[in-house]
């Protein structure tokens, strides 16, 4: 069971993952605009699956991607949440913050809002020492949420995602990383 099962923001709710989650999350990931720095779009299989090993991290860890839902109407509006990732670099075992929102949703600072609170949670709560966060260099609406967080990038830290093959359009990442101690 995981330490808290509801964060609350101003316009967010971020919870577990509820059944009818899986309709709206498989539509995101077919979207070509959402998934467009992932080596491929998922089927609802696939999807699914994602949500199963999201809910096994939770049991597993204590904390994982929380499904986002709008305070407002309910709606499913994605995820943002941290996790450990599974493959091994130069800077893991790791916590990374992560989020994937319905693209109507983007423009509007709901992922830098949800992130802030994950991240308050991840160093308040679980007591964590640093939190990071990495995608593609081509990624800018993702990396200027990492900035507004308060993440710095040190191109140094640069890598190559070892789960996709040499030659990989989108095997080369940037590295964000937030200490605790820059965090008020």
């Amino acid at each position: 069971m995981s330490r808290q099962e509801i964060l609350q923001t101003e316009r967010l709710i971020l919870r577990r993952w509820r059944d009818t989650d899986r309709e709206p999350f498989a539509r995101m990931n077919t979207d070509s605009r959402v998934m467009e720095f992932f080596p491929a779009m998922l089927t609802r299989e696939q999807s699914d699956s994602l949500i199963t090993r999201i809910e096994t991290h939770f049991r597993q860890r204590g904390f994982g991607p929380y499904a986002a839902e709008l305070r407002s109407n309910g709606e499913f509006a994605g995820f943002i949440g941290l996790s450990v990732p599974s493959f091994k670099a130069r800077f893991t075992p790791c916590v990374e913050v992560g989020w994937r929102l319905a693209p109507e949703l983007w423009g509007q600072g709901l992922a830098t809002e949800g992130a802030r609170a994950i991240l308050d949670y991840g160093f308040h709560i679980l007591g964590l020492t640093e939190i990071v966060s990495f995608t593609v260099p081509q990624n800018l609406r993702s990396r200027r949420v990492m900035e507004k967080l308060g993440m710095s990038c040190n191109h140094a830290d640069d890598f190559d995602h070892p789960q996709l093959p040499p030659g990989h359009p989108l095997r080369r990442h940037v590295l964000y990383r937030l200490p605790s101690q820059l965090r008020a």
